[in-house]
């Protein structure tokens, strides 16, 4: 009877951490409700200047590394491709809605080594894109599957002004 007892304390228990866990994702989404929409992808793209392969990470208030945005689909990570056109920044997700940031929106990139709940153990980890949509700032994080190709990003999204 003890035994049961506790497979039932420990069955309850990990329900009620689930439980927790689903209601701070859902009360995250009501207050981040009033965010500004995101920018949607334009119909017509020009050539890519650069692309690469990776995980869209997430996207989350500028500053706040874990504060991660949970609207819509845009919290999920997801298998992606980065690409830079002259239009602005392009994220192709597989399974979920692309990410388009708009060259003109772009205040700065770097890399960094943690960013919504995803830490590595390099500084150089991941690529993240600082931009503005309607006053608010958001970074954008992408962990490349050649972290080789960075410094480039940085130069042609800071130095070049996307």
């Amino acid at each position: 009877m003890t035994r049961v007892l506790l497979v039932l304390a420990v069955f309850l228990f990990f329900a009620l951490c689930v439980y927790g866990m689903w209601h701070g994702w859902k009360r995250r989404q009501r207050k981040q409700a009033d965010l500004p929409a995101f920018p949607s992808t334009p119909e017509k793209l020009g050539e890519a200047q650069l692309a690469t392969t990776g995980v869209y990470i997430g996207t989350t208030n500028a500053g706040n590394w874990q504060d991660r945005i949970q609207v819509g689909d845009i919290g999920h990570r997801a298998e992606a491709t980065l690409s830079l056109v002259p239009e602005g920044v392009a994220i192709e997700r597989v399974g979920a809605t692309p990410i388009f940031i708009p060259a003109e929106s772009i205040r700065d990139a770097r890399t960094d080594r943690g960013l919504a709940g995803k830490v590595m153990f390099s500084e150089e980890g991941l690529l993240v894109v600082q931009w503005e949509n309607e006053g608010h700032l958001f970074d954008t994080g992408f962990r490349g599957d050649d972290k080789n190709v960075y410094e480039e990003w940085v130069q042609a999204l800071v130095g070049g002004k996307a």
